[in-house]
């Protein structure tokens, strides 16, 4: 009998998790493969689209606002309880678009180029704002305004900007290699699941090494994550619903680039701020695992 593995693929990424967390110490030696994996990643969706897709549309202008304003909004409602937590919840909502969000995205039915869109405005958007805000916030790097903006954009730029212009290369110089390359999307999956199961395991490493003497602080800033994260994705479900693509919409908003969101945290704010980014990873990955649950089972059953 063959081996049909389209019935265990909704399982994949809820083991992914699990087994991320059980085995964190292993997961922080596999680190260094996540950045190619998502490259490849990013590389194989990118072939989908052609540069002719890219738009900056109405939606994407909306969903911008709301994570900027948004931000700004949290952390001034949170900061007279506390400074920590609030620098923690605002960075869960300014931190920019996760650079493999395409990759969900497609994966769900969403509009690829619609979030690659999206994906190169939050990115820009956070490197240019972020020395302004965090500076008006009181934190300091010691950096001036230029090379904290360089700063942001070398972590974010050759994981966005370099597949991107290699898919597109390959589209002009051999546009069948480009589309055989797209239609090979499925690999995707498997990449992501790999590239999950070391990313929870980091992250649950990560929140296990902070000091027990900060346990009631972190357990906040957990909550203010969670509660950002439900948020985000419900918004901008509902904004992308109003323009034909609830599922881009939710991508954009609520799928953010926690390591970037840690290492900002690390740079300009109380390293306890970073626990906020750290637990949004398991909540965002949470919700990405139960839709692609929900996905995958219903195409094993119409299949």
């Amino acid at each position: 009998m063959a081996f049909n593995m389209a019935k265990y693929k909704p399982f994949v990424m809820p083991v992914a998790m699990v087994g991320g967390g059980l085995c964190h110490k292993l997961c922080d030696t596999l680190g260094f493969i996540t950045a190619p994996l998502i490259f490849l990643m990013l590389f194989i969706t990118f072939c989908r689209i052609r540069p002719s897709e890219l738009k900056v549309t109405k939606v994407l202008w909306i969903l911008l606002a709301v994570q900027v304003l948004g931000a700004i909004a949290v952390y001034h409602a949170i900061n007279p309880f506390s400074h920590e937590v609030a620098q923690g919840a605002m960075i869960c909502m300014f931190c920019p678009t996760a650079t493999a969000a395409p990759v969900i995205t497609g994966m769900l039915g969403g509009s690829i180029a619609r979030l690659a869109s999206f994906s190169l405005m939050s990115n820009a958007a956070v490197a240019i704002l972020a020395p302004v805000l965090f500076t008006y916030m009181g934190a300091d790097a010691g950096v001036g305004f230029f090379e904290s903006v360089m700063m942001i954009a070398s972590k974010v730029a050759p994981l966005i900007i370099l597949p991107m212009a290699l898919a597109f290369l390959l589209l002009y110089i051999s546009p069948k290699t480009h589309q055989r390359i797209g239609k090979s999307a499925g690999l995707s999956f498997y990449f992501w699941a790999v590239s999950l199961f070391i990313v929870v395991g980091r992250a649950v490493n990560f929140i296990l090494a902070e000091p027990s003497e900060m346990l009631r602080q972190m357990v906040w800033l957990g909550l203010a994550s969670l509660v950002l994260c439900l948020f985000q994705f419900i918004a901008g479900r509902k904004i992308g619903r109003r323009f034909g693509d609830k599922i881009s919409g939710a991508q954009g908003l609520g799928q953010k680039n926690t390591v970037l969101a840690i290492w900002m945290s690390l740079v300009w704010f109380n390293p306890i701020a970073s626990v906020a980014p750290a637990a949004y990873i398991l909540w965002q990955n949470t919700i990405n695992s139960y839709q692609l649950y929900l996905h995958n089972k219903r195409a094993a059953k119409n299949s």
